[in-house]
Order: structure tokens, then C-alpha cells, then sequence
């Protein structure tokens, strides 16, 4: 009876494999071949093993879009996580139908696609069209402009925190759901205040999933493409290896450099996982500390 359960359930499992050999292990384990072969001159290709590996980490179009994505989240994601998680305690103070209306306004901006999202800033940007330059000229900066190399950057910041910050509200509101309220009520009745109950109870109560939005946002901010590139249109600053991927994508489809390609995007990977380990490990030494 048990081995018979057993089957059903892999039988039932067979869609979902076959789905995830054929449009994830399979694709990955052939980028996974390419990195480690080259072109030769008579044509064909040649094992290198890990060569392609060990110029990425020296190739200096890399590691400079390595360190602008870097700072990229060091502007991005602390912005975003503070306006989510402002945006959650507060709806998770109102209890009437406006919470549930501005959770829908929040969310609506990640149910739009990418491309649109870059499409439309980049309007909303145009010196011509435009009227945030209006805005910023009206404030005192002169000949100001949202695509130029300085302030190209904090554009591709506002764009991304604009798509991701109620999405990432909706996570950190899950969690306050989670928790108990009579918590809040001995909290109230001991006199602390709404601001204190946030900062003293909630927010230390919900850390695994402000953790978590924070790794997704890390995962993401390394992994930027379609907005730098969508807007190089309009700017001269996005160059063939602005990001990492960017810079992966021309090697494949400019270039034909197909093998340093998955090369350069396996070494993203493990700079990724690199990252995402030091961020975990800090936390969790910390919550040991405390």
C-alpha cells in the first residue's frame, strides 16, 4: 500500500521534473559545458577547464560592473527595505477598507513588466517630454539630466524601488499578520506608544522576513539588466558592461563569445552566493551576540 502511494506520488511528480530537467538543469548544465571550452583557430572548440573562471576575476569590464552594482544596492536597498517596511507597519495599524486599497496601490507597480516600467521613466526622465527635469530645474538645479553618468545611477535606483517596494510590503505585512496581538495589547496597556511598539516589538519580532526581502533584494540588484538596458537609449553612460549581465548578454549576442559568456555569468553566480553567505552569517552571528 505504502510503495503504491510511493508511485502514485512520483507519478504525479513526472510533469514537474521533466518542466524543471528540461528548462533548468539541462539549459544550466550546458552553460555550465561552454564555460569550460574555447575556440580554436582551425575551428572547434578545446577543454580549458577553469581559464575563462580566471579571467573573469581578472578582466577589468567585469569587476568594474561588479563593484557599480555594488553600490548600486548600497544606494537601492536600503531605501527600498526602509519604505517597505514603514509602508507595512502602517497598513498594519489602519483597519478599515483603505488598507486594503493601498495595499493594492503599493503592489500595482510590480504587476508592471520591466521593460514598460524603464520605457515609462524613460519619459517620465525626457528633457523634452518629461516633467521631473522641470521639477528638479524648479528646485535650482540647472541643465539637470536623469541620464547623465552621476545621477544615471540613482534614476536606475528610483525605477527599481518604485517596481520592488510593495512587493517586498507585502512580505514584511504577511509576517505582522503572524503575530500575536495580544502582544500589542499588554504593550498598549503598559503605555508605549504606536512608534515604540514598532520599533520595540514588531520590527524585532519580524527579522527573518526583513532578512529575507533583504536577500531577495541582493539577489536581484546583482542580476540588474532590463531597466540600463532598456534606458541606454537615451544615455551615453550605460555601456557594453555597465552590469555584470549586461556584459554577459554583448559577449553572447555581440560578440559570439559564447564560452567566456556563461563563464562571466557562473562567476556572477558565485559572487552572488558569496555575498548572500556573508549576509546570512553576519545575521546569524548577531543573533547569537544578542
Amino acid at each position: 500500500m505504502k510503495l503504491r502511494q510511493s508511485l502514485t506520488g512520483w507519478l504525479f511528480m513526472i510533469p514537474f521534473l521533466i518542466v524543471v530537467i528540461a528548462f533548468l538543469i539541462a539549459p544550466l548544465g550546458y552553460a555550465l559545458y561552454l564555460s569550460t571550452q574555447a575556440d580554436t583557430l582551425v575551428g572547434g572548440q578545446e577543454f580549458v577547464g577553469i581559464e575563462n573562471y580566471k579571467f573573469s576575476l581578472t578582466d577589468p569590464i567585469f569587476i568594474e560592473g561588479v563593484k557599480r552594482v555594488f553600490i548600486f544596492g548600497l544606494i537601492q536597498i536600503p531605501i527600498m527595505l526602509f519604505l517597505s517596511t514603514v509602508g507595512a507597519l502602517v497598513i498594519d495599524v489602519i483597519n478599515t477598507r483603505l488598507s486594503r486599497m493601498f495595499r493594492l496601490i503599493a503592489f500595482m507597480p510590480y504587476a508592471v513588466p520591466g521593460v514598460v516600467a524603464a520605457l515609462m521613466w524613460g519619459f517620465l526622465y525626457s528633457e523634452s517630454f518629461g516633467p521631473f527635469v522641470g521639477i528638479a530645474e524648479s528646485l535650482g538645479a540647472k541643465d539637470f539630466n536623469f541620464f547623465s553618468l552621476k545621477v544615471f545611477i540613482y534614476s536606475i535606483s528610483n525605477i527599481v524601488t518604485w517596481a520592488w517596494t510593495g512587493y517586498n510590503m507585502i512580505i514584511i505585512y504577511s509576517a505582522l499578520q503572524g503575530l500575536s496581538r495580544e502582544v500589542y495589547e499588554a504593550a498598549i496597556v503598559d503605555g508605549a506608544t504606536q512608534v515604540q511598539i514598532a520599533i520595540r516589538v514588531k520590527i524585532p519580532a519580524i527579522k527573518n522576513a526583513i532578512l529575507l526581502t533583504t536577500i531577495f533584494a541582493i539577489i536581484g540588484t546583482m542580476q540588474i539588466f532590463t531597466e540600463p538596458r532598456i534606458l541606454a537609449r537615451y544615455t551615453n553612460a550605460v555601456n557594453n558592461g555597465y552590469t555584470p549581465n549586461i556584459y554577459s548578454f554583448n559577449l553572447a549576442f555581440a560578440q559570439s563569445q559564447f564560452n567566456y559568456a556563461a563563464a562571466v555569468s557562473f562567476t556572477l553566480a558565485i559572487v552572488v552566493f558569496v555575498v548572500t553567505a556573508i549576509v546570512l552569517g553576519l545575521t546569524r552571528r548577531k543573533g547569537r551576540v544578542e
